[in-house]
């Protein structure tokens, strides 16, 4: 059986989400302890102390209140995190006696180095990082090992493959993949040379005004954007008819008015 620690909690006596944010700004872990036939209890638990405890793989604690003499033992059912994923935000406990039959998920630690990371390309994917057992409440374990040695390229283990200690039960399907080694092929991006141009190495397109009859040389055109735009720039003094051009935009004559 895992070492059972004791928690100090304390009552919550107003609940609401945003009362259990001022709670975790003081550093307070709020919680639920439910079960037994009794009524729920809102406590708070040092957010430190609890983490650092959750993180290591314990599930069993006691509790003591401040204002009671007695300790409760309990089991982690559940863990709330933020949005993102990363901090712990709410817990729930769940009243116990060491002899009760409870259903528990218990840490996957992997041991060993897989003989098929050698291949290029390999990967090593775990798709399970906790194990549903059930057994009784004094044998939950705070681990369990699994040895990947031997696992080759392209290969998976299953959870019934994992060899669970004495007194626990499997409670999920034995198929059920818990860790494999997957090889991504290595692939070249080959690019067609002289197919990429860039802005500053390509040719502005050059727009040629309307001729008028006996005009052989046209007007004056100035790009202001390749391939885009062009502005023309008449001579000083000189009274300009812009309807005379198009212009030509995404390839396409349009004529300004």
């Amino acid at each position: 059986m895992q070492a059972t620690h004791t928690l100090q909690a304390e009552r919550r006596e107003k609940k609401g989400t945003r009362y259990a944010k001022r709670e975790r700004n003081v550093g307070k872990l709020p919680c639920v302890l439910y079960g037994q036939g009794k009524d729920p209890a809102h406590l708070s638990l040092d957010h430190k102390e609890a983490l650092r405890f959750f993180e290591s793989g314990e599930r069993v604690f006691n509790i003591e209140l401040t204002e009671e003499s007695k300790t409760q033992t309990v089991l982690l059912k559940d863990l709330q995190f933020d949005y993102l994923g990363t901090n712990v935000v709410h817990c729930d406990l769940m009243r116990v006696n060491l002899d009760d039959i409870v259903e528990a998920n218990v840490h996957l630690h992997l041991v060993g180095e897989a003989k098929g990371l050698r291949a290029a390309g390999a990967v090593l994917v775990q798709k399970m990082n906790e194990i549903p057992v059930t057994c009784r409440v004094s044998d939950i374990p705070e681990e369990i090992r699994l040895d990947i040695s031997d696992l080759g390229a392209d290969e998976h283990m299953t959870a019934g493959e994992i060899t669970l200690p004495d007194g626990l039960t499997l409670d999920c399907d034995p198929e059920t993949v818990v860790v494999l080694i997957d090889v991504k092929a290595e692939t070249e991006d080959e690019g067609t040379e002289g197919e990429a141009i860039t802005a500053e190495g390509s040719e502005p397109e050059v727009i040629k005004p309307k001729k008028d009859e006996g005009d052989d040389e046209g007007k004056k055109i100035k790009s202001l954007t390749p391939a885009k735009y062009a502005v023309y720039i008449p001579e000083p003094g000189e009274n300009f008819d812009f309807s005379e051009f198009d212009i030509v935009k995404d390839g396409q004559p349009t004529q300004l008015v």
